[in-house]
């Protein structure tokens, strides 16, 4: 009797594996929780090293306990001393000697691809940076990306300047920004709410290029700006050029919020839908069957 089993081809293909460096978020909507989930979702393999474990969930945070520095260090140890990861997307980092460690051992590392999403406030409005910490960020962390993601009150913290209430207000950040010294920014301007598309700016060394895709009107967003710098990441180590991977990252978070609604997840700003396209897929089988 001849057994039909499927051909498994011995050849292993490269793959793409994106490593993140940011906090826990229990509540599985922002944070490690989505950055995986986006990687995973976007094509990659995800890694990761946690910084600090939120007790949290979609309607906040209620407490922050950072990871001692010896097992944040031992993380990344432990990660590139194994796995050829392609692109780092870095998100909460709590405190300034937490920066300075992951700092080092990026230097030490050297990963190919850089993606630092400056995490300052929460969707909730709770600040999950030390203020203190923000001027080691700009000095030591920011200068080493490939592209930074902030959003416009942490743009406003970044440069000092007041939050922008409008395109034209984004427009005039765009010196300080590039000051920061990264080699690119997307400044996202998902909070300008009145506006019927969501307008990013994505400021390059001498140019600046604003990319739009539709607005839904939806109280699911939590997430969003951890998904966004995930996928750009995930694209990045997949090979496309950095304008390209902000592209189809801002694609993706698009379609992420699109669907949202289609999850019930929680009592206040629940998550983005990381993984639509999945269940559109096992929605259709279904229906084939």
């Amino acid at each position: 009797m001849t057994l039909n089993t499927p051909h498994h081809s011995s050849e292993p293909t490269n793959t793409p594996i994106v490593l993140t460096i940011a906090g826990s978020d229990s509540g599985g909507g922002a944070g490690i929780q989505a950055d995986i989930k986006a990687m995973s979702a976007t094509g990659s393999f995800a890694c990761s090293v946690i910084t600090a474990i939120t007790s949290q969930n979609t309607q906040g945070v209620s407490a922050i306990f950072p990871i001692p520095l010896d097992h944040v260090e031992s993380q990344l140890d432990a990660v590139f001393s194994d796995l050829n990861v392609v692109a780092v997307k870095i998100g909460m980092l709590a405190d300034s000697k937490i920066i300075d460690v992951v700092t080092r051992k990026l230097k030490q590392y050297q990963p190919q691809f850089l993606v630092v999403d400056p995490v300052m406030v929460a969707t909730s409005g709770d600040l999950l940076l030390e203020q203190s910490a923000i001027s080691t960020l700009k000095q030591s962390l920011i200068p080493m990306a490939d592209i930074i993601t902030p959003n416009l009150p942490e743009g406003a913290a970044l440069t000092g300047k007041p939050v922008p209430q409008s395109e034209e207000e984004m427009s005039a950040m765009v010196d300080e920004l590039r000051a920061l010294g990264a080699k690119a920014v997307l400044l996202k301007g998902g909070h300008l709410e009145k506006d019927d598309n969501s307008n990013d700016l994505l400021i390059l060394q001498d140019s600046a290029e604003l990319i739009s895709a539709k607005r839904f009107p939806t109280k699911n967003t939590h997430g969003t700006g951890c998904t966004l710098s995930s996928a750009i990441a995930s694209y990045l180590a997949q090979g496309n050029d950095l304008i390209e991977a902000v592209k189809l990252g801002k694609h993706y978070i698009s379609e992420a919020i699109a669907h949202a609604d289609e999850l019930e997840i929680g009592q206040g700003h629940g998550p983005v839908h990381h993984f639509y396209a999945l269940t559109q897929r096992a929605n259709s089988a279904k229906t084939c069957r």
